[in-house]
């Protein structure tokens, strides 16, 4: 994995911080290399149940290192050079190189419960949007922050806020750039749940959903992701194409006999 991401993998859960904690865990080349990285990997692990996401240090991660990229483009390449390569997109999926450090997660087959303490801020509050599930520590603090540079969301956040809050409060959260708790956040829908031990009880979920089937967990995640962006005919198609491929599947089987049994389930990993 990246010197900028750990991972620590266990009974199917895993744990994924972003590490740069002297930079509040800032978004320089590294940074985004790295979520990329860890996200592509772990899409091709199938002994993968859940991941949580959270930042090491005093925050979660405080947006983009304008520093870092204002040094790339003076030294080592020209502004174009730099522009291309963020704007660059990879196969198989509809976002570039830089939005793919949020997306990569909302892509992932399975979910990914954010744990978000500290500041989120441009960047990294576009890669919380991008997970899940959000546990949010109640004194963080999130913000669009974007247009304090006289930019936009452009890492996804203008899909991924546009489905998680109303559109007026999308707009004027864009408009002005304010800074909302995690308590406000929690009102607004920007978080799931408000929590003193964000991480942990993120953790906590990951295993509780780690020991549910996984295919029908990646097919629930798929569906859900897909409810809103499809016709009511084409979403019902869907959900009845991804309902008759887990009925008598080995997994769906346990997880009846499991039921009935009043026993652990026993799961194996999708193919």
């Amino acid at each position: 994995m990246s010197q900028r991401i750990s991972v620590s993998f266990e009974e199917g859960v895993a744990d994924v911080r972003l590490s740069r904690p002297e930079k509040l865990n800032a978004l320089d080349q590294a940074m985004f290399e790295g979520l990329l990285q860890t996200g592509t990997e772990l899409a091709s692990n199938r002994a993968l149940r859940a991941v949580v996401l959270s930042g090491e240090g005093r925050a979660f991660c405080a947006g983009l290192d304008f520093s870092g990229f204002a040094g790339m483009a003076s030294k080592e390449r020209g502004p174009e050079e730099i522009g291309s390569r963020l704007l660059r997109r990879g196969p198989n999926s509809p976002a570039n190189w830089a939005q793919r450090a949020a997306y990569v997660w909302t892509e992932l087959p399975v979910p990914v419960i954010a744990a978000v303490h500290g500041v989120a801020f441009g960047g990294g509050f576009q890669i919380a949007m991008g997970t899940d599930i959000r546990y949010v520590a109640p004194d963080a603090q999130l913000s669009v922050m974007e247009i304090k540079w006289g930019l936009i969301p452009d890492m996804t956040g203008s899909q991924t806020l546009r489905r998680l809050v109303r559109l007026d409060v999308a707009k004027e959260l864009t408009f002005t750039g304010r800074i909302v708790s995690g308590r406000e956040a929690l009102e607004l829908g920007l978080a799931t749940y408000v929590s003193e031990t964000p991480r942990e009880d993120a953790l906590a979920l990951a295993r509780e959903i780690a020991s549910r089937s996984p295919d029908a967990i990646r097919a629930g995640k798929r569906l859900l992701n897909a409810s809103g962006l499809l016709s009511l005919e084409e979403g019902l198609l869907l959900e009845e194409k991804l309902q008759t491929g887990l009925i008598g599947t080995p997994n769906q089987m346990e997880a009846v006999r499991a039921t009935i049994e009043k026993r652990e389930p026993n799961f194996k990993d999708p193919e």
